[in-house]
């Protein structure tokens, strides 16, 4: 197994960060975000292992549509990266983003998120209801079938601990190149840029542990009641969703004012994969 030193989050910094890129201290983390646009808010939040960048096309478009869109690198990826307490729980998630908009200053604002991501939303709807004015939920995890588990084998072994610890150190190419195939049904829209970006990523000092320490609490939450979220919902799903199987989508009809979009020929991340398309659907759902 190939070795791989980290890559020092200032040469990151320099690849990645941008003019809208800001560092909040916060839980003894530096946490990476960007506030762009202007008008009401929105927070996006993006799966295991991925980065804010994941929301790139949809930010352009709420941009131009008059909305506010917050993004943040989540605790354990991206540039923001690990938490001394190694404490990836969603409830921990939950409650690190309600402290994170407490510092913004902001009160109502509409959630969307990815996979792990979506299941930080709506957790997140649960908890405070007040505060969220609208949910979109993308492929999102929190509910587990042991038939149709994770099928990216990085999520496979990750689970074990020999293999997290021999993960802390090796070259992570290959797996991050096909963990992208895993994601996308269309492989032929994985583009250079995105393998580069999520292997970069992966190599921030401290990423790679903070990945097995997240994958090894996965599916160990309460399971909580979605029929109390109060916020209308857009519920978005590729058909050809390799990492949750689109059977899981069924968990999500409990909630009270949903409307579901299923997107055929397309995999774990509509907003990467087809990003107009799903785009599109949220701002009429936005509107509503």
């Amino acid at each position: 197994m190939m070795q791989k030193k980290p890559i020092p989050i200032n040469d990151l910094k320099a690849k990645y960060a941008n003019a809208d890129s800001k560092f909040m201290p916060l839980d003894d983390m530096q946490v990476h975000y960007k506030i762009e646009g202007e008008g009401k808010p929105i927070v996006l939040i993006h799966g295991t292992g991925s980065a804010l960048q994941t929301w790139d096309v949809w930010t352009d478009s709420l941009k131009a549509n008059h909305y506010q869109v917050i993004r943040l690198d989540m605790p354990a990826f991206g540039l923001t990266g690990p938490r001394k307490d190694k404490d990836y729980s969603v409830k921990n998630y939950v409650d690190f983003l309600n402290r994170f908009m407490q510092q913004l200053g902001i009160d109502t604002f509409a959630i969307g998120g990815n996979s792990l991501g979506g299941e930080i939303a709506w957790r997140y709807a649960v908890a405070h209801p007040e505060k969220v004015s609208k949910l979109i939920l993308v492929d999102p995890a929190g509910f587990y079938n042991k038939e149709k588990q994770n099928g990216a084998i990085i999520f496979k072994l990750a689970k074990y601990k020999w293999f997290a610890k021999l993960m802390s150190k090796m070259d992570t190419k290959i797996i991050v190149n096909k963990t992208l195939e895993d994601v996308y049904e269309d492989d032929s829209k994985i583009t250079e840029k995105m393998k580069a970006l999520y292997y970069d990523i992966s190599l921030r000092d401290g990423n790679r542990e903070s990945f097995a320490d997240r994958v090894q609490q996965i599916g160990k939450e309460p399971i909580v009641d979605v029929s109390t979220i109060q916020a209308s919902t857009l519920i978005q799903w590729g058909r050809q969703d390799k990492l949750i199987d689109i059977s899981m989508l069924e968990n999500f009809k409990k909630i009270p004012n949903n409307e579901v979009i299923i997107y055929e020929h397309c995999g774990h991340s509509p907003q990467e994969e087809i990003p107009t398309k799903s785009i599109t659907d949220v701002l009429q759902f936005l509107k509503k």
